[in-house]
């Protein structure tokens, strides 16, 4: 259940800075956190959320800063995944300094607010990728499969997109050159791949082993709990006994992760795609936009 309500000003702590935020885009982990499930989403609270704000994608203005901060000062404009703290969908938020980074000019809030979390996923599952791998992507179609088609094409793959016939054509237009509607066919059916970035795990382990060459790599990052425990213990066993490797996908934090990709994108070499932006009022209905997988690209709650 969500509701709008007034809450205090928060208050920075040392080392923290208060963003008046102007843009937060929404992650696959906001709607998690929302519904509790999978169950590592309750990691942050057993039967209710820790933190009741959700929204960790922020691009805004500092408005005070704490103690001992010394990269940022009021007035700076800022971005960044603050997955740790949250709070995005609100008028302000408290974030550590070492979460943020400064926003390029050339990008609009929302534009910024779309890439930390989706641009450090999608920048660490094709870490690696080179001319003429065969890469597929599946949920190549939301927010972080948007940025992973575009950066595995760069890199000279040959991609196969994975998403619902809705977003075939979208997977077309960021550069797939394969798609695959996963209702209708069994993506672990076709191949072999190099390399499988796969963003929304549910298949048993021996279906990816299969769909994987001799060498290949399959890298998941979110889907059931017990999804991602068969990858980390049977799926490693299998792979490493046929010669391919099963595993989950480590993603870096911090800017780091991600400002690479927002150069990139001020570059014009990779774009923001952004399906739809609601108003504070309608989180809820953004939730619900991504969390039944309806969103090409990324959604964005924006905040005059």
């Amino acid at each position: 259940m969500l509701r709008v309500e007034d809450v205090p000003l928060p208050t920075p702590g040392p080392g923290q800075v208060r963003v008046e935020v102007a843009a937060t885009s929404v992650n696959l982990s906001d709607w998690e956190g929302l519904v509790g499930s999978p169950g590592y989403a309750r990691l942050g609270g057993l039967r209710a959320p820790r933190i009741h704000t959700l929204g960790s994608d922020i691009a805004g203005t500092v408005d005070a800063v704490g103690e001992r901060v010394t990269r940022f000062r009021p007035g700076d404009e800022v971005y960044g995944d603050n997955l740790r703290m949250k709070g995005g969908f609100a008028e302000y938020a408290i974030a550590p300094e070492t979460a943020l980074a400064r926003k390029p000019p050339e990008l609009s809030f929302a534009q910024a607010s779309a890439i930390p979390q989706a641009g450090a996923i999608a920048s660490s599952g094709t870490r690696g990728v080179a001319l003429g791998t065969r890469m597929l992507i599946n949920g190549a179609g939301g927010g972080s499969g948007a940025f992973a088609i575009q950066l595995a094409k760069q890199l000279g793959a040959h991609v196969t997109g994975v998403d619902n016939a809705g977003k075939l054509d979208f997977m077309r237009s960021l550069g797939a050159d394969d798609v695959i509607d996963y209702r209708a066919d069994d993506f672990t059916r076709h191949g072999p791949y190099d390399r499988i970035l796969d963003l929304v795990a549910h298949r048993s382990v021996f279906a990816y082993r299969r769909a994987l060459a001799p060498g290949g790599r399959y890298q998941c990052v979110g889907g059931p709990v017990r999804s991602l425990l068969r990858v980390l213990t049977v799926g490693q066993v299998a792979g490493l006994l046929t010669g391919r490797r099963l595993g989950v996908l480590m993603v870096e934090e911090g800017p780091a992760a991600f400002e690479p990709v927002a150069a990139r994108c001020v570059a014009g070499d990779v774009a923001v795609h952004i399906d739809r932006t609601f108003p504070l009022d309608e989180v809820a209905a953004a939730l619900t936009c991504v969390g039944e997988g309806r969103a090409r690209g990324k959604v964005v709650v924006e905040i005059p």
